[in-house]
């Protein structure tokens, strides 16, 4: 897989993710979050302005293209897979606040919970079966890299 490809392979698993009810939409104030989940720093102003650009009208909303625009900008510089391991290293060591290599299914419902108000309990045990693929309760990094990276 190109860099590409796996760049757009990560931008679609994190926008499904996020587009919980299929619609083909996600709210632009997600966008924030999406990024962060992602490891990914990015400017506020700039963030805002790619944000207007792809939805012009003020819905509220973009569609995949839109999402796509805003975070290739941020993603661009940095094509490389090492970084892009080690800034999911990053975000998941926010998360693992014990150190302990993983973090409990729990804590990822709480997370999604909080990244998506819209989220209904049986969406979230969905996203985490996907997840959890060992069923253990907890996600260690290798599944929390799959499910960033759709790998």
């Amino acid at each position: 897989m190109s860099d590409d490809e796996q760049k757009m392979a990560i931008i679609r698993k994190a926008f499904q993710m996020f587009d919980t009810t299929k619609s083909g939409f996600i709210e632009t104030i997600k966008i924030a979050t999406i990024l962060n989940t992602m490891g990914q720093l990015f400017d506020e102003t700039e963030l805002n302005s790619l944000i207007t650009k792809n939805d012009p009208d003020r819905t509220g909303q973009v569609n995949f293209d839109g999402f796509c625009d805003i975070a290739n900008h941020f993603l661009e510089e940095d094509p490389d897979d090492e970084s892009t391991q080690q800034e999911l290293k990053e975000a998941f060591r926010l998360y693992d606040r014990e150190g302990n290599g993983y973090i409990t299914t729990g804590t990822l419902k709480e997370i999604l919970a909080a990244l998506d108000d819209n989220l209904s309990s049986r969406d979230l045990d969905g996203i985490i079966a996907e997840i959890d693929t060992d069923g253990s309760g907890t996600v260690d990094f290798d599944e929390f890299m799959e499910m960033m990276t759709g790998d």
